[in-house]
């Protein structure tokens, strides 16, 4: 079963918190609500989350901070953030946006066709990167060997087999979410998060080819 990608809501005010659910209920993701810049650092602290959509504009701390506070995590600095905010100060405000982190800003009122299409980018890219990770840790587990030899490992020819399937359907996906985000000139952030998966796919390939026989064995390095 594949779990569902976590996105985090953070605004002070009930009302758009609601009308954000209405509008990403359609990407059947799960989504995760916060009410202020302090919610949503400790909701960032046991979840991981594919996507965060931050409200500028709230009391105490407020979403520029919030960004920084995420950023400084090392456990949460790589999660794509859009700032929503109901105001526009021109293009020094827009610009702290981006210095704080931010992939994309959106003002308010916003389409919300544009914005449900620029989340489900960000949640195809994390689901990318989950199969990416559980490719690597079976490639880890045959590298390390050692232990009870279950069914599999006593096959290696089978596993590598099986990997290889899994690893090409992965790149196959990657390949045609990329072909996606150069038709629709894409945000540079995506562009560049799926140009990073791309080469963490060829860095497994490549781990992956050098445990077939004749080919160096198992002393090639996996992607971390």
């Amino acid at each position: 079963m594949v779990q569902k990608a976590k996105i985090l809501l953070v605004d002070d005010r009930p009302e758009n918190l609601l009308a954000l659910e209405a509008i990403l209920s359609a990407l059947d993701q799960t989504l995760v609500r916060a009410s202020s810049g302090e919610e949503a650092l400790k909701a960032l602290l046991t979840d991981d989350f594919a996507v965060i959509l931050l409200d500028v504009q709230m009391p105490g701390m407020d979403g520029f901070e919030t960004a920084a506070h995420i950023k400084r995590r090392e456990r949460t600095r790589d999660i794509p953030i859009i700032f929503l905010t109901a105001i526009n100060h021109g293009p020094h405000h827009t610009f702290r946006g981006y210095a704080a982190g931010a992939v994309d800003y959106i003002s308010k009122p916003f389409d919300p066709w544009v914005l449900r299409a620029k989340v489900s980018v960000f949640v195809e890219l994390y689901m990318k990167n989950c199969q990416l990770r559980e490719q690597a840790a079976l490639l880890r587990l045959q590298l390390e060997g050692g232990g009870q030899a279950t069914q599999q490992e006593k096959e290696p020819a089978g596993l590598l087999a099986e990997l290889s399937a899994r690893l090409a359907a992965v790149e196959e996906q990657a390949e045609a979410l990329s072909k996606q985000l150069d038709d629709e000139s894409a945000d540079a952030g995506a562009v560049a998060t799926a140009a990073h998966l791309e080469r963490k796919l060829t860095g497994l390939r490549r781990a992956l080819d050098a445990l077939e026989p004749g080919t160096g064995g198992a002393s090639a390095a996996v992607p971390s």
